[in-house]
């Protein structure tokens, strides 16, 4: 049983602390830094004296998660997929000492992702995730206004209701509860989040390294009424967002022949892990003959050329596996909607081989599995 996963004679918690949800979770990692129960901690922090300079950073330091450290562990921010960094770290083999990381839903089943494709280990790696209420784009942070839409953010998490600012993948989520953590945090539409916090300990390691937390036991998970309402919320959105996107390959040469072929959503995509992707390689490259014929046969061509090729052979190698974080868009110069196109393709593909990226380890990549009677109406 990989590390981390709950033991069928395990059965999980709640915890509900007497204080904030920030100054529960810098607590809770604090502890686990100051007791070596973990070596260090991915979270997101400060890069400068600013809000604005803001990235995923492993802390070793518990004062990081003192009440004015650096760290911002539960910041609406994502600048880069936490399950790609994760990726990352772990590719070489597995981790030596415990490493805790604080990621939202989305990154944590991109993480699962690719664990499947062997892009990683799980071996040490201690999970924390919350319900979530989204992340403003990129370009929020770079404008400096990232601090200014706190307060509305928080409350509305309170109220269980998303920021209409916030990335629309975001705003169209479904599952924003997360899966296979070894602790939750309880944010979205609970109440009074600056005074008490609810964790919802999933997993043995858990219960262990919360030990040292007052609190309340409590019964019952995250699910709750206000979840439900946003879920319908979400899903009406989800509808009106994938609406205004035309999947036919008209629409989609349309869309994407504004692209410039810069390839940064590939390169922010956390499935996309290839080390040598096969359009940056040197097949990709065009000799000056082919641009000669085409000019004879169209009497033009646009330059660089393939990039709806690029787009449509991408959608096709990570459909299955999308996790819809929204990086994609956020990184666009052309502002195609990438996360919207790529998110309502991967929605139909996901729906056909009834698989969820992210929702068990042991589940396989259909792609990757082959099944005799599967899709027996198209071969008659």
């Amino acid at each position: 049983m990989p590390e981390g996963a709950t033991s069928s004679a395990f059965t999980p918690k709640g915890l509900r602390t007497n204080q904030g949800a920030d100054e529960t979770v810098r607590q809770l990692l604090r502890s686990l830094l100051e007791r070596g129960d973990v070596e260090a901690v991915l979270a997101l922090g400060r890069t400068g004296t600013g809000e604005e300079g803001v990235a995923y950073s492993l802390f070793a330091d518990p004062d990081a998660f003192a009440p004015d450290g650096d760290a911002r562990p539960l910041l609406p921010f994502m600048p880069a997929n936490g399950g790609g960094l994760l990726s990352r770290l772990t590719l070489g083999g597995a981790l030596v000492r415990p490493v805790a990381a604080v990621i939202r839903p989305c990154e944590l089943r991109a993480f699962i992702e690719l664990m499947k494709l062997n892009q990683g280990s799980l071996d040490n790696v201690f999970l924390i995730s919350f319900t979530c209420g989204g992340v403003y784009p990129l370009e929020t942070a770079v404008d400096g206004g990232l601090d200014e839409g706190m307060r509305g953010y928080w409350q509305g998490m309170e109220q269980g209701e998303l920021d209409a600012a916030v990335r629309p993948t975001c705003r169209a989520c479904q599952s924003f509860i997360p899966e296979r953590a070894d602790i939750t945090v309880a944010l979205f539409g609970e109440e009074h989040l600056d005074r008490q916090c609810t964790l919802y300990l999933n997993t043995e390691r858990g219960a262990a390294f919360a030990q040292g937390l007052e609190g309340t036991a409590v019964t019952g998970g995250a699910e709750h009424a206000a979840i439900e309402r946003s879920r319908g919320e979400r899903d009406a959105f989800r509808e009106e967002l994938f609406a205004g996107v035309d999947g036919g390959m008209r629409g989609l040469i349309q869309t994407f022949g504004r692209c410039i072929g810069c390839h940064a959503c590939k390169t922010v995509c956390p499935i996309c892990y290839c080390q040598l992707c096969h359009f940056d390689s040197p097949d990709c490259e065009r000799e000056p003959g082919y641009y000669e014929a085409e000019l004879r046969r169209k009497g033009g061509l646009r330059v660089p050329p393939d990039t709806v090729f690029f787009q449509l052979g991408r959608m096709s190698h990570i459909a299955l596996s999308c996790v819809g974080c929204g990086m994609c868009t956020d990184v666009c110069p052309a502002d195609i909607p990438v996360s919207t196109i790529f998110s309502k393709v991967a929605a139909s593909a996901q729906a056909t081989f009834d698989y969820k990226p992210g929702r068990d380890l042991e589940e396989e990549i259909p792609l990757r599995t082959f099944r005799e009677e599967e899709f027996a109406q198209v071969a008659t």
